[in-house]
């Protein structure tokens, strides 16, 4: 598997993957492929961080992180992940996202935050974003509402988080 920075020949065939990750996801709601091209032509966007993963010429996933901000101190939001089912449970979405942090952390970055899978996302150390003196959206299962530290010794959060507004939020 190789993960690679995505390209704009990449757009329509992420656009299917990402239709097709979330077409039986239990709290999908069928527009991630949707927020996936605003975000792009989004100001919080950093090609840096959209990511794919590829799998013998085919593109098995796709990772997405993007800038938001919790009382100020710059975070990342990171929405969605999609790996294509026929390449689920096999560790694409991980390696995505070790890349992913890799990155963020190289570009400066303290902070990841994501709305998702309690059970999935503290396998590689997520945890209650509240923990972490995030204050949970109006609307968002506190278990749900995740986040990691990148490094230790980042100034500490305090707040509640300020999405771009592609995210509708």
């Amino acid at each position: 598997m190789r993960i690679r920075q995505e390209r704009e020949q990449d757009y329509p065939e992420i656009h299917r993957l990402v239709k097709e990750a979330f077409a039986a996801a239990e709290h999908a709601d069928g527009n991630e492929q949707d927020l996936v091209e605003a975000l792009r032509r989004g100001p919080a966007y950093l090609p840096e961080l959209a990511l794919v993963a590829e799998e013998g010429g085919v593109l098995a996933g796709h990772i997405l992180l993007t800038r938001a901000s919790v009382g100020g101190v710059p975070v990342l939001a990171l929405a969605p992940l999609s790996v294509r089912p026929e390449f689920q449970r096999q560790g694409v979405g991980t390696a995505l996202m070790r890349e992913a942090h890799r990155i963020a952390r190289a570009l400066g970055y303290d902070y990841i935050l994501v709305l998702g899978s309690e059970d999935y996302y503290p396998r590689v150390g997520y945890r209650p974003a509240e923990e972490l003196g995030v204050t949970v959206p109006e609307g968002f299962p506190s278990a749900n509402f995740m986040a990691l530290r990148l490094r230790e010794g980042a100034e500490p959060l305090s707040g509640g988080v300020v999405y771009p507004p592609e995210f509708g939020l």
